[in-house]
């Protein structure tokens, strides 16, 4: 059995009050890096090994220009999301148990970003194949 992971963007969150509170650009607003519904696909076969490369042209559907998403072919993913998310796309990499008694479904976790003003959530999904 091999595995591979499907990370998918379902929402992106804004918090315009604490960014004007908070920030150093009160102006930001969300986050550049990823659009809702974009997906990516981590393979740890087939000579890649997209983990290492932190999701560097992971990128499989985008409604956004692919040059401009984190984890297209010019960005890897960026450092906060990845490291929020990394741990999961590894361990689904490894066939295990992303949160086994967490989620209804042990090969999926919903996770987001730590960008507290601006955070976007993930599904990460680990894919059993031949």
């Amino acid at each position: 059995m091999k595995h591979k992971v499907k990370v998918t963007v379902l929402d992106k969150k804004l918090y315009p009050e604490l960014q004007q509170q908070y920030l150093a650009d009160p102006e930001s607003g969300a986050c550049p890096c990823y659009n809702v519904g974009d997906e990516f696909i981590f393979l740890r076969d087939e000579g890649k090994e997209d983990y290492w490369h932190l999701g560097l042209k992971t990128l499989v559907k985008t409604n956004g220009d692919p040059d401009t998403v984190a984890g297209g072919p010019k960005m890897p993913f960026c450092s906060e999301a990845w490291d929020a998310i990394s741990r999961y796309i590894y361990t689904g990499l490894q066939g295990g148990s992303i949160m086994q008694g967490w989620t209804n479904d042990d090969r999926v976790m919903i996770a987001c970003c730590n960008d507290g003003t601006r955070p976007v959530i993930f599904k990460i999904e680990r894919i059993d194949y031949e």
